[in-house]
């Protein structure tokens, strides 16, 4: 369990950019990927803004012939990872290399699909083609088959949280000698059921995502995927490999306090363990990428884990929140926060929160607002929230050899 675990690659899809240079880019610059919904008629919802990736191509990652057999969620978790092993520059050991993804809604395109085709034209109209894509272990499973990999597939369904989940088990196996690389991460797909879900939460913003802000009204909704390839440090320092951060630990609680509502001692529980599980004391923690979804709820329940974790160092710890940009990914959240969090520590720069306009007393931390802030990052934490009282949070160093 000694092994040293590294990020050597990075693959990311999401409404602000297509592959980590523009992604990195576009995030710095506090670009907003939010705009309005186009894959359906909005007219009957209250809000009409999303973060959808309108530029996508599975194309250009993926052949026809593939495309075909598997829905939208698949072919970004797909393509994500086809980014990340280029970016890698490796050459993948079928026989030791796994997946393992983290998703909140699954193949919802397809369902969609599905219950459309059967309403409105009959059983008859069910193409058993489109049934054949709704597993929602397709998301991992397609990259297993897309790089023909024969190690350890899974697929951690962990809502918001997911992609968290899906890192730290993947860093686990490579710990423990169950795997020699991993492709970890999440995905999910832009939905009418997601989209109508938070809608009827009354959960949605009109216009725009405003974390930490007074004004705040809530989340947006967004989609992406976000695929890191992970790499036993001697393997990936044999092979000259770029090494954008180590991962140190990690940490989970399930609060079971309310299924929607977030609670501050479950967070905290989880950046705690996260801490124990590193053995860094809270004072060494250069960067928290927070959970910020925007709401009243979540954003003042996370501020007061925040600082009950970290006492004094909370009024100095930079704490920003991407789906400001982004809109919230769901199962794709927490694996793109991770990116953001590999890409601080890799170039000491923190995004920012955009569209913050009023301090809010119940928001007292520095959010970083609207602009990035170069200054040097070792440690960063990656903090993530799911239905079901469900939290997990990472940790990624800078490299040293030590």
């Amino acid at each position: 369990m000694n092994r040293r675990v590294v990020v050597t690659g990075i693959g990311v899809l999401s409404s602000i950019g297509i592959g980590v240079d523009d992604f990195w880019k576009a995030l710095t610059a506090g670009k907003s990927g939010i705009s309005e919904v186009e894959s359906f008629s909005t007219a009957e919802f209250p809000t009409h803004r999303a973060g959808e990736i309108k530029n996508f191509q599975p194309e250009q990652f993926i052949s026809k012939e593939k495309i075909s057999k598997i829905g939208r969620a698949s072919q970004l978790a797909v393509s994500a990872a086809h980014l990340a092993v280029k970016d890698a520059k490796i050459n993948i050991d079928k026989d030791n290399t796994g997946v393992s993804m983290g998703t909140t809604m699954g193949e919802t395109q397809v369902l969609e699909k599905l219950n459309e085709a059967w309403v409105r034209r009959g059983l008859d109209a069910v193409e058993a083609a489109d049934i054949l894509k709704l597993p929602t272990d397709l998301l991992s499973a397609s990259i297993a088959k897309e790089f023909d990999l024969k190690g350890c597939v899974f697929i951690i369904p962990n809502a918001c949280a997911a992609g968290n989940f899906a890192i730290g088990y993947a860093y686990d196996l490579i710990r423990m000698g169950r795997a020699k690389v991993m492709l970890a991460g999440g995905a999910d797909a832009f939905s009418k059921i997601a989209f109508t879900g938070f809608n009827r939460l009354l959960a949605v913003a009109p216009d725009k995502c405003q974390p930490f802000d007074k004004s705040r009204k809530g989340m947006l909704v967004g989609e992406g995927a976000g695929v890191i390839v992970l790499e036993e440090l001697e393997d990936a320092l044999k092979r000259g490999a770029q090494i954008y951060a180590e991962i140190l630990g990690y940490g989970l609680s399930c609060d079971a306090h309310h299924m929607t509502a977030p609670f501050g001692e479950g967070i905290s529980e989880a950046i705690n363990k996260a801490l124990r599980a590193s053995a860094i004391a809270p004072e060494d923690v250069g960067y928290l990428n927070a959970h910020g979804t925007g709401t009243p709820a979540n954003d003042k329940e996370e501020c007061l884990a925040i600082k009950k974790v970290f006492g004094q160092h909370a009024k100095t710890l930079p704490v920003s929140s991407i789906k400001s940009m982004l809109g919230h990914t769901m199962g794709a959240a927490s694996a793109i926060e991770a990116i953001a969090c590999c890409l601080s520590v890799k170039h000491d720069i923190i995004p920012p929160t955009i569209n913050f306009e009023t301090p809010d007393p119940d928001c007292d931390i520095d959010c970083v607002p609207n602009v990035s802030r170069k200054t040097k990052v070792d440690i960063a934490l990656n903090s993530a929230s799911a239905f079901g009282g469900n939290n997990a949070c990472l940790v990624l160093k800078k490299f040293t050899r030590r």
